[in-house]
């Protein structure tokens, strides 16, 4: 295989870690834990990893002998950046406990662990992964674990393996299957203990002692030295509105992190927008204000940011697409009808005289092409994809639309020129940065450890993470503790909170407080490339998320 030259440099690079973690470790046990909230539920749900202790490893003066363990291991759901290095740090972990301890890897995600697909991971394919991107060394998928069946069948394979223990790498969904397992193994005494690891882009695992997910710093970074390529050349050519989509379904912490990174005139936040209740034309409205603004000044060009997920935090927005979901369920006789329309004209006025008064006036708002998106592509569980809407898009022809009006009522004659742009792929499988390469490999050795102390239920988790990496703290989280009662597919069921946006917090208000003049002024920052070689300030710096959550502390 051809390696680029910062391939053959970057496997040399050793990842920093916790001093507690170089030496010999003791475990530390701290104060008993509750779910954040609906306890009683969770309790009585999880009656055997409910209420479990934090801990902490500390480093000791003693060395432990642990007896010989085989450990699997499983990455789950969409890739991030340092996946690689928490399965290093995981095998390194192992082996130093005990050279005779083996790693497998279950192939493809969750399904591999049901269907009994694996591979044994040795020093020799490790090595070849090592501070490298992706997800390809075992492969990753979303098959979720949720059946007694899928857990039994995980059970044979790990009793044919001798597996001790497995290590779920996933976001919110897969840390609570892991729960879920952990809790199923613990009630049938199958001898078998189920860790998580907090990984995923989109920022929306983290809590006071998971201070982030990882791939969170990576990928941020990947999109804001795209931003600012795309700002240097708004600036360069002073003609064009660039209106950019960003990853970030169910929150918007890579929008706010890659605004505070590169200064855009816009950050649209869907967690303020749902807050202060906007309908889609004030949104509208707004930009409009900020073109005829910025054209006044003689900037007639900016760069606009939107997370992905605007239009479910769009209070009217949300409403129209739970009636077309009921409108247009699988098997129901509105579905059969709307499908029996022969031209999309057809379509698009049998939904409109099918939804409520209100809700028909929001869709026949809406442009033709987006409003025929939210009636097609459908997941299998009869829902709009709200991903596969192209809100940039949207949000253009509506601005465009607006401008037209008020050129005519002689209100402006600003030139409107945009382009749209969908940043996704492109920050998932970066090579990590040095705080992921950092922060993955020693969670990889947290999890090695708190399987060998014999934990279940747990996360692996890495705090202090704004301070040198020598300082951090290696610890283990009761996965119960962030738990909560959520409505999913029409039942209530236990599910790890989803971290969104505080709009109290000290990252949002560092935003607010200078929106207002990145939106009249070009303030750009231009971020560039991520460094892995030179002074800690460029290479090692966390995101600035985090640094403000910190300080704020």
């Amino acid at each position: 295989m051809t390696k680029s030259a910062l391939q053959i440099e970057r496997a040399k690079y050793a990842p920093k870690m916790p001093k507690a973690l170089q030496g010999n470790v003791k475990i530390v046990s701290g104060e008993n834990t509750e779910s954040v909230a609906d306890q009683e539920d969770i309790k009585r749900i999880f009656p055997n990893t409910y209420g479990m202790p934090l801990v902490s490893f500390e480093a000791s003066e003693v060395s432990k002998l642990f007896p010989e363990m085989n450990v699997g291991v499983i990455l789950s759901g969409g890739q991030a950046p340092g996946g690689h290095n928490v399965i290093s740090g995981l095998f390194d972990g192992l082996k130093k406990l005990n050279k005779n301890n083996k790693l497998y890897g279950f192939l493809g995600g969750p399904s591999g662990l049901v269907s009994h697909k694996y591979l044994e991971l040795t020093a020799d394919i490790i090595d070849e992964y090592r501070n490298t991107g992706g997800f390809d060394i075992i492969g990753s998928g979303r098959t979720k674990l949720e059946e007694e069946e899928q857990y039994d069948k995980g059970l044979e394979i790990c009793k044919k393996l001798s597996i001790n223990a497995i290590i779920i790498i996933g976001g919110d969904d897969s840390n609570t299957n892991a729960c879920v397992l952990a809790e199923y193994y613990l009630q049938k005494k199958s001898g078998v203990q189920v860790i998580g690891c907090p990984k995923t882009i989109d920022g929306d695992l983290k809590n006071k002692l998971i201070e982030t997910s990882f791939g969170f710093d990576t990928a941020c970074k990947v999109y804001s030295e795209l931003i600012g390529n795309i700002m240097r050349d708004a600036n360069s050519a002073k003609k064009y509105w660039h209106f950019i989509k960003l990853m970030g379904r169910s929150a918007s912490h890579i929008g706010l992190e890659c605004a505070l990174q590169t200064q855009p005139n816009v950050c649209l936040i869907s967690e303020e927008v749902a807050a202060k209740d906007q309908t889609l034309q004030q949104i509208v409205d707004d930009l409009v204000q900020i073109i005829i603004n910025r054209a006044a000044n003689k900037e007639n060009f900016g760069v606009a940011l939107i997370p992905e997920g605007l239009i479910e935090f769009i209070p009217e927005m949300k409403t129209l697409i739970a009636e077309l979901n009921e409108l247009l369920a699988e098997g129901h006789a509105t579905a059969e009808a709307f499908n029996a329309q022969v031209t999309d004209d057809e379509k698009r006025d049998y939904v409109i005289s099918h939804l409520a008064n209100d809700t028909s006036k929001v869709f026949k708002s809406l442009p033709k092409g987006i409003a025929k998106q939210l009636t097609l592509d459908r997941d299998p569980h009869g829902n709009v994809q709200v991903s596969r809407i192209e809100t940039e898009r949207l949000l253009i022809e509506m601005v465009e639309k607006r401008l037209s009006v008020l050129k005519k009522q002689g209100d402006t004659k600003v030139k409107f020129s945009a382009l749209n742009h969908f940043f996704g792929y492109e920050g998932r499988c970066a090579a990590p940065s040095n705080f992921d390469a950092d922060y993955c490999y020693s969670l990889g050795q947290t999890a090695a450890l708190l399987v060998a102390e014999g934990k279940s239920g747990y996360m692996a988790s890495v705090q202090n993470t704004t301070a040198p990496s020598e300082q951090w703290v290696a610890a283990g989280v009761p996965i119960t503790m962030m738990m909560n009662m959520e409505r999913r597919h029409g039942l209530m069921k236990p599910v790890i909170q989803k971290a969104l946006v505080n709009l109290d917090a000290a990252p949002f208000k560092a935003f607010a407080i200078q929106r207002s003049e990145w939106a009249l002024r070009t303030s750009y920052v231009y971020p560039g490339p991520i460094q892995y070689w030179g002074p800690a300030a460029v290479c090692d710096a966390p995101t600035k998320t985090l640094m403000l959550e910190k300080e704020d502390i």
